[in-house]
């Protein structure tokens, strides 16, 4: 952008005696005072709505008209509106209540230069509303608690008892000596029962593994905040 320089006083020729020739307008000094106008004229921008080339500035302490945060058009944004969609978009993508994960310990506040953070769910994983839960409560251990239980076991043992039978020979009684005639009986008969004397134990074997955090899942540590304000 070019401004105009006159080049020519034409005002202090009217002071001069009259002869002297520098007194005289002369055709050129008017057209240099053409030229120098229409170049000023030519490099600067219309008041209405003009189109800019190169990096334009506004003059220091210049403000300009703010558009709302929903003006999507090619009008020039100011620092009121950057800020202004930027509240936009970190109230919807953080907004209170949200909850905000990272490695590093820094507080969000810091990190994103917005809202009130406070460290949330130390020791704890997230899970999802429904189901039985609700959002914020709490519950469940990191140790491996077994829950009280009973194991019943029944050992059947088939041993009937039985018995044996002793029957003696047979006893003649013999009357009259050698070769006489006489009479015979049965003797020393006898029934005896018992069992085998068998015993059974019964054992009830276990299996799996216990002891502290036995039953957390595979995990990641992390840095967990939650907005607050």
């Amino acid at each position: 952008m070019t401004d105009y320089t006159k080049s020519t006083n034409f005002a202090t020729k009217d002071n001069l005696s009259s002869g002297n020739p520098l007194k005289i307008v002369k055709g050129t000094e008017i057209d240099t005072e053409f030229n120098n106008i229409q170049t000023a004229i030519a490099t600067k921008a219309d008041l209405a709505s003009p189109t800019f080339t190169g990096s334009p500035v506004l003059p220091t302490g210049t403000t300009g008209v703010t558009q709302s945060s929903s003006d999507d058009t090619t009008k020039l944004a100011t620092t009121a509106f950057v800020q202004d969609v930027a509240d936009v978009v970190k109230s919807a993508l953080f907004p209170v209540g949200a909850i905000y994960t990272a490695t590093v310990s820094t507080n969000p506040a810091t990190l994103l230069g917005f809202g009130t953070w406070t460290a949330f769910g130390a020791g704890r994983v997230l899970v999802g509303n429904g189901g039985g839960f609700s959002a914020g409560a709490t519950g469940g251990s990191a140790d491996a608690i077994v829950v009280s239980h009973t194991h019943t076991a029944t050992s059947t043992v088939t041993d009937p008892s039985h018995s044996h039978t002793l029957t003696g020979g047979y006893i003649q009684n013999v009357a009259g000596g050698l070769g006489a005639s006489g009479t015979a009986r049965q003797v020393g008969t006898g029934t005896d029962a018992a069992t085998t004397g068998i015993s059974v134990s019964t054992s009830i074997s276990s299996t799996g593994s216990s002891g502290t955090n036995a039953n957390l899942q595979p995990y990641i540590v992390v840095y967990m905040w939650q907005r607050t304000a």
